[in-house]
């Protein structure tokens, strides 16, 4: 039994989600990775649970660090083959940008991790025209043939 507080249900169109709304504070990486678990836990996919639940703590710790603002997590299956981790937030103008890090600098490295345990990583911006309000953070893992 997972400890997912809505039943799982498919979306009406496309492969099932989950998504939750925290404060952007460091704290929210907890249930990040609770959230990522249990949904993994669902699609029979434990295998890649610590590998997204890093992933979800570094996109968390980037939205706390970036962006002042309640921050909406996802997990989602955009296809069989994928599993989608993101974290949605209302800072369009603040996107990310995969930087070198100098080995005495105390932080910096999320995104270089993300980049080095996802298969894709990248950000979608959310309305349209001069009515961008949004963005959302994303890593993707691929699933192996068979799972």
């Amino acid at each position: 039994m997972t400890s997912l507080s809505n039943p799982v249900q498919a979306a009406p169109v496309g492969h099932p989600a989950y998504s939750q709304t925290f404060p952007c504070e460091p704290e929210t990486a907890e249930a990040g990775r609770r959230l990522v678990r249990d949904a993994l836990a669902v699609w029979h996919l434990d295998d890649l649970a610590d590998r997204a639940a890093l992933i979800i703590s570094e996109l968390i710790a980037n939205a706390a660090r970036h962006t002042p603002c309640p921050t909406i997590l996802m997990v989602g299956r955009p296809s069989a083959r994928r599993v989608r981790i993101g974290v949605v937030d209302r800072a369009p103008s603040r996107l990310p940008v995969l930087g070198p890090a100098d080995a005495d600098d105390e932080s910096g490295r999320g995104l270089l991790l993300i980049d080095a345990l996802a298969d894709l990583w990248g950000y979608d911006l959310h309305g349209s025209g001069r009515r961008v309000w949004g963005k959302e953070v994303w890593a993707e893992i691929l699933v192996e043939s068979g799972q």
